[in-house]
């Protein structure tokens, strides 16, 4: 009986010891979360909503900075892709943002759709106004530099998006489709203020040898377009990178995207949707 009471005594010892170094491990986890979540808060683009998500997202990206962690939470890129998607906000706005979480309606067709010239673009391109006027400005100042600039990509429909990414699909299997290719909905190209380009005599995907490239990366944020998926970029815009594809965001969100080398999921995450 004495010994059966010598084993519970110790039994106990062990037991409050055990209590003690998990209260202690739980205290010091509180802490760390509660200095983490401090320094997220004091961030401009902090939202308390998704406080836990940033948290775990830094526990799995540990070297990226406390702004970089807020803005790709933001963009819902701990998330997979096509996952917590949501319906744009900014219908028939220059600042109208189209990946792989925000989509459009399959019946959305932008206002003031109008036909490109030949003279700028293969024959039935269609742009949003705004972007035409500044596209066509863009082109005849190209040529006074002796630039070949010809679009030959610009407004799809939903269903048109459908079609051509179902061929991708069927051709290059789902996974690598999705690399380079936007699902119906998804698609930049449905705003009506994207072009993809080339010189009128290189293959498109070869736009980067060329010096209608080089001028492009040189000015064309000075008629409002950006180069929509850079390189080293890939893994926020989650496309792989597009040297012919430009996407028109007017003039003062281009020279802001150009000036800090952001991509405009940052840019909208920052300034739009914040």
């Amino acid at each position: 009986i004495l010994l059966l009471g010598d084993i519970m005594k110790n039994l106990l010892v062990y037991i409050l010891i055990f209590i003690f170094i998990l209260g202690s491990l739980l205290i010091i986890n509180i802490k760390k979360n509660t200095k983490t979540t401090n320094e997220f808060q004091i961030n401009e683009y902090y939202k308390h909503q998704n406080n836990t998500r940033y948290i775990n997202y830094r526990n799995k990206n540990p070297n990226l900075s406390i702004k970089d962690i807020i803005i790709r939470v933001n963009l819902n890129l701990d998330k997979n892709d096509y996952e917590n998607t949501e319906l744009t906000k900014y219908e028939n706005k220059i600042y109208i943002l189209a990946n792989k979480h925000i989509f459009l309606r399959n019946d959305y067709i932008p206002n003031n759709l109008e036909k490109l010239d030949t003279s700028y673009s293969r024959d039935g391109m269609m742009l949003v106004h705004n972007a035409k006027v500044k596209l066509e400005e863009m082109i005849n100042d190209a040529k006074k530099d002796n630039i070949n600039i010809r679009v030959i990509s610009s407004y799809r429909s939903y269903y048109y998006q459908m079609k051509l990414y179902n061929n991708y699909v069927i051709s290059d299997g789902k996974k690598n489709a999705d690399t380079y290719s936007a699902r119906a909905g998804f698609s930049e190209h449905q705003t009506g203020l994207t072009i993809d380009v080339d010189d009128g005599i290189t293959y498109y995907n070869d736009f980067e040898r060329t010096d209608s490239y080089k001028w492009m990366i040189k000015n064309s944020y000075k008629y409002g377009f950006i180069l929509r998926y850079p390189k080293n970029k890939e893994s926020i815009t989650r496309y792989t990178y597009e040297s012919w594809h430009y996407r028109y965001v007017g003039i003062d969100i281009a020279k802001y995207i150009k000036k800090h080398n952001i991509t405009f999921d940052e840019y909208y995450a920052m300034f739009i949707d914040n």
